[in-house]
């Protein structure tokens, strides 16, 4: 396990680069190092080669974009497409070319939420409201969000906003850490999908002491999904995180908006 600890976090650093970096020296080196980290991969252990793979064509598919928030019809209609690709192509080649079904989307599990996974859905929305309206206020990094008051704009930064949340599911759980962990224990691939998770975080605009909270919350949402093997459930639970982060950034542009926060 420990070589092929190796090239799976090469390809995790790959993302730093790529994502979290993200000038123009670095992407370079970002690629460079997730090709060397697959050729390393590919000498080690060949379906371990094949996993990375996966994870590097979405990495690669979503590098050619600018990931900064913004809310233009055109941009939001490329990002959407290439985000979408990034999840599809990665299931379409792991189910068709190497005719496993290692990548899932469990969306209906068959068993009821129990009265826990409830109280979670409460203390989620408890610690977003607690936590994020100081991270994005005080730290500035609701500039990195557009203004918005036309009802049009705050319409598509809502839009916006849930689509990235359930993609986030989708690629980091769903495919990374699925596929990470049939390499490595569980809290291994986790710890390797939220280094990926926070740097595609930190370029889309989570910036400052912001891996502060995004880690955590990427390590929490793969040991929530690894314990209830529920996407759906996930999913909710990022929603509504997310639900508290897009009401704070519209009251940090316009504090006359919801004066409802404590920061």
């Amino acid at each position: 396990m420990a070589l092929r600890l190796v090239p799976a976090s090469l390809v995790s650093a790959s993302a730093v680069l790529l994502f979290g970096l993200h000038t123009p020296v670095s992407i370079p080196a970002g690629y460079l190092l997730l090709g060397f980290a697959l050729a390393t991969a590919f000498v080690i252990d060949r379906p371990l080669a094949r996993d990375l793979a996966l994870v590097a064509l979405g990495l690669l598919l979503i590098s050619t974009i600018s990931l900064a928030a913004n809310i233009d019809y055109p941009n939001m209609a490329l990002m959407g497409t290439v985000l979408t690709l990034a999840v599809l192509l990665p299931y379409l080649v792991s189910r068709y070319l190497y005719r496993e079904r290692a990548i899932r989307f469990p969306i209906r599990t068959g068993r009821p939420w129990t009265s826990a996974a409830l109280g979670y859905l409460v203390v989620v929305i408890a610690l977003g409201y607690a936590i994020l309206p100081t991270y994005f206020i005080r730290s500035g990094a609701f500039q990195n969000w557009p203004t918005v008051t036309a009802p049009d704009e705050i319409g598509r930064l809502f839009v916006g906003v849930g689509f990235v949340g359930i993609w986030d599911e989708l690629f980091f759980i769903c495919t990374v850490f699925a596929l990470l962990r049939r390499h490595f224990p569980d809290w291994l691939a986790n710890l390797l999908q939220a280094v990926i998770f926070t740097s595609f975080l930190w370029e889309l605009g989570y910036r400052s002491w912001g891996p502060l909270i995004t880690f955590p919350f990427a390590l929490l949402q793969g040991f929530t999904f690894a314990l209830t093997k529920s996407l759906g459930y996930v999913i909710v639970v990022h929603l509504l995180f997310d639900l508290v982060v897009f009401l704070v950034i519209v009251h940090a542009h316009t504090p006359a908006w919801l004066p409802i926060f404590l920061y």
